[in-house]
């Protein structure tokens, strides 16, 4: 039977689950946001109220004030909306999860999270807390299964694409990796000592290195595996020699330029045999027969939800 959300399609054979990714446009399309909303709304309701309310200095320029106000104004216009909708999102997540049945375990949970190297969308996870990704995996999970709780999916064609895929469920080792990139040795060095006189390495980064994606970061390139080929293999094979917190001396890359590597997670490599991925890869097949974008704003007016943008009412 076919749920009353989708409409069924042929999913394209043998072509690797996490290379075409679900068609439901949830949670993860806006995780990058997340970290920066969840500190807005955190110090929006946390902030301690006194007399002065929405008019206390929160800085001085030059003599001239900012307020409370201006300042929780400004956060709101740029974080406010999209971190309004995804608090939403998960409530509604959490009331389809009660009205269709929908269990969530801490066990599918944790193989998602450990399954999320192999998924290059991830990447925006990256600079999320684990209780946050956690929480962010649990919303997407509830959606998927209400999405394909009424698609029958045969253990045959299952267990044939594990049998194809298997491969997909051996996960490397990954090292999350932080780097300063230097155009010369002599500037390397200069920074080593820098390093080991007591400097942070975030700090350098932002200041020092030439890469301006990674410095904005702290010079966070996120998990790197042995076998990545987008990074240069000097910088693969040092990071598996470091310790977790350690620094390598400076290394030479290819082209001419220079880097030091810091080492701050180590996250272990698994293999999932086939009991341990078969309900991932049966609701996977089932999404993919779903033809149509399916997010969670889809689930609102089915759970009367309002919300502070509501364009119908301005």
């Amino acid at each position: 039977m076919k749920s009353t959300h989708n409409k069924q399609t042929t999913p394209t054979p043998n072509q690797p689950l996490l290379k075409r990714r679900l068609k439901t446009k949830p949670a993860l399309t806006v995780m990058a946001i997340l970290l920066l909303g969840n500190l807005f709304w955190f110090i929006l309701w946390l902030w301690p109220s006194n007399d002065r309310g929405d008019e206390e200095i929160v800085a001085t320029v030059d003599g001239d004030d900012i307020t409370k106000q201006q300042w929780l104004a400004k956060m709101e216009e740029l974080y406010g909306k999209e971190t309004l909708q995804d608090i939403v999102n998960e409530a509604v997540m959490e009331k389809a999860a009660k009205k269709y049945d929908i269990e969530v375990t801490d066990e599918e949970i944790d193989l998602e999270f450990a399954m999320m190297g192999l998924n290059q969308e991830a990447t925006t996870l990256e600079h999320l807390t684990e209780e946050q990704t956690r929480q962010q995996i649990r919303s997407q999970l509830i959606l998927e299964k209400v999405l394909s709780k009424d698609i029958i999916i045969e253990d045959e064609q299952v267990a044939t694409y594990y049998k194809e895929n298997e491969a997909l469920y051996n996960i490397s080792t990954a090292y999350r990796t932080s780097a300063i990139y230097l155009a010369s040795e002599e500037e390397a060095q200069t920074v080593a000592q820098e390093l080991a006189n007591g400097s942070d390495f975030a700090v350098l980064a932002r200041e020092q290195s030439t890469d301006s994606a990674s410095a904005s970061l702290g010079g966070d390139i996120g998990y790197i595996t042995a076998t990545q080929e987008s990074i240069d293999p000097a910088i693969r094979k040092v990071v598996g020699s470091l310790q977790v917190g350690e620094t390598s001396e400076p290394i030479q890359l290819e082209g001419g330029r220079f880097a030091l590597v810091h080492l701050s997670e180590i996250r272990e490599g698994q293999s999932f045999t086939f009991e341990d991925v078969k309900g991932h890869i049966e609701r996977e097949l089932a999404i993919e027969q779903i033809a149509a974008d399916v997010a969670p704003e889809a689930f609102w007016s089915e759970f009367n939800t309002t919300w502070f943008y509501d364009e119908t009412k301005k």
